[in-house]
């Protein structure tokens, strides 16, 4: 039996669950999970959908077959094999918890994706990565060839076949021209600190002003600096009895969590963009995102 899911997003009304369940049935598939969600305030639709095709019908043949119901909605539409792992590029500067917190999730298959490309501006993690046996790619970037360093990470994204990049703390300001061509494509994590505490050890600045929470906030990359469409977030309490190292070390912990979470409702297509704001689809039951991740 193959697995796959199929998301939707168009304008609400009346008929588009009957339409794909009677679609689905139709086809000989079995729904095993489905989400759905109506913005009230847009009038906007979206749904995800599990099914199990008991007959063997072809992902190619379903979506042809659907095209009449995807027109009669209006529908923005994809059906997607759920064993079929998403390529992603990391890229990553001189902090290097993130990516060895996605390494080893990626290595025991907690995160299944495929890791096609490690970029970085530094040679820090190079031999990290090469035991992994993954490429790495050094890019130098500089004021003077910003553009042209810039160039050479989209050559090595779309020659490795890249669905996803992840700024694993890449330290870098992507253009606005990079942006817009990976739209809804790059997920970035920083401290939730923002607009607080910006700027060179934003941890020291919160342990000097007495913070009691710390976060991490994962979400999509725009041309506004840090400011996309939010997927993940969570916070860890601290005290006046720690010190500004201990919460450089929880912060660490917190944005290595958040970041594969967001990470991991993308790959399985829970993710939808929303304007500024994202749906995000809880995962089913069993999944790796239900098991209290970290």
């Amino acid at each position: 039996m193959s697995r796959y899911c199929l998301t939707v997003t168009c304008a609400s009304t009346r008929g588009i669950v009957a339409a794909i369940a009677g679609f689905l049935a139709d086809h000989g598939c079995n729904i095993t999970d489905s989400s759905q969600f109506d913005d009230a305030e847009t009038g906007a639709f979206f749904m995800r959908i599990s099914f199990v095709a008991e007959t063997g019908t072809a992902l190619a043949g379903l979506q042809a077959d659907f095209a009449p119901i995807a027109a009669r909605f209006g529908m923005v539409h994809g059906f997607h094999d759920e064993n079929a792992r998403m390529k992603v590029a990391i890229m990553v500067s001189r902090f290097g918890h993130c990516l060895n917190d996605l390494l080893y999730r990626w290595r025991i298959g907690a995160l299944p994706i495929d890791i096609v490309a490690v970029i970085s501006n530094h040679m820090d993690y190079q031999k990290v990565v090469v035991n992994h046996d993954l490429p790495f790619h050094c890019i130098k970037v500089t004021k003077d060839n910003k553009p042209q360093a810039e160039a050479r990470i989209l050559e090595v994204v779309e020659e490795a076949g890249a669905d996803l990049i992840v700024l694993a703390r890449y330290m870098q300001v992507l253009s606005d021209t990079m942006c817009q061509k990976m739209s809804g494509r790059i997920i970035n994590i920083h401290h939730s600190f923002l607009p607080s505490f910006k700027g060179a050890n934003p941890y020291k600045q919160a342990y000097e002003r007495g913070v009691k929470l710390i976060g991490a906030t994962s979400h999509y990359v725009t041309a506004d600096l840090d400011e996309g469409p939010i997927i993940e977030q969570d916070t860890i309490r601290v005290t006046h009895a720690q010190s500004a190292e201990d919460y450089v070390s929880l912060g660490r912990d917190v944005e290595s969590q958040v970041l594969a979470r967001a990470i991991h409702a993308h790959i399985h297509r829970r993710v939808f963009l929303n304007g500024n704001k994202t749906v995000v689809f809880p995962a089913s039951p069993g999944s790796y995102a239900s098991e209290r991740m970290g």
